[in-house]
């Protein structure tokens, strides 16, 4: 008896293994566009701590602590987290943020060379990360613009820009070029059938 379970249970993992790769291969479900991000709330704690910090180093910032910890940061940090914005679409990137000088940029995806990580170790304790986006033809002026701080599975939206960037290029690389030849044949038909017409009014002038 235990050696016909033994042949059966064989018989059965043989069977699953057979089956062709396809059957149980997993597929991503299909990007939705286009695509806002969240952020962490968070980020209004790092940012109240982060400014506090180099408030104690610079020391002459120490007395302000009391203000930034009890109004002014609160204020700040809060109004800093409403304003950010990140929106993934069909053929570019748009962010915002900023309180009194507001950044807004729109990033065609095709200038995104790469979207790197950085985690300092108070954003790691914080469990948050910036997404640096490098554009082709960046300044050094423009490094900081280019980052965004706490946005929700940063590794995934990473992911989502670099396959639509790649889907962006893949589309217009496929994209059937001018047949120009077709063209100027139509051009040359179009202008003999023009002098055909001309010539056959010329004839029928004279022969009147």
């Amino acid at each position: 008896m235990i050696f016909g379970e033994k042949v059966a249970v064989f018989s059965l993992i043989t069977a699953i293994n057979s089956q062709p790769k396809s059957l149980i291969v997993m597929t991503s479900p299909e990007l939705t566009l286009p695509l806002k991000v969240s952020f962490n709330p968070i980020i209004r704690t790092y940012l109240l701590f982060y400014i506090a910090f180099f408030l104690f180093i610079s020391i002459i910032g120490i007395p302000f602590l009391l203000f930034w910890f009890l109004g002014v940061g609160q204020w700040w940090s809060r109004h800093y987290f409403h304003n950010l914005e990140c929106e993934l679409s069909e053929r570019s990137l748009r962010f915002k943020k900023g309180i009194l000088i507001q950044v807004e940029k729109t990033i065609p995806l095709e200038n995104i060379q790469d979207v790197t990580f950085v985690a300092g170790p108070l954003l790691r304790y914080f469990d948050l990360c910036i997404l640096k986006f490098e554009t082709a033809g960046q300044s050094p002026n423009q490094a900081h613009d280019m980052e965004l701080i706490g946005i929700i599975d940063a590794q995934a939206f990473r992911t989502h820009i670099i396959e639509q960037r790649q889907r962006l290029i893949a589309a217009r690389s496929n994209q059937q070029p001018v047949d120009t030849d077709q063209i100027l044949l139509t051009e040359i038909r179009d202008a003999l059938h023009d002098i055909r017409q001309l010539v056959q009014a010329n004839l029928k002038q004279t022969n009147g």
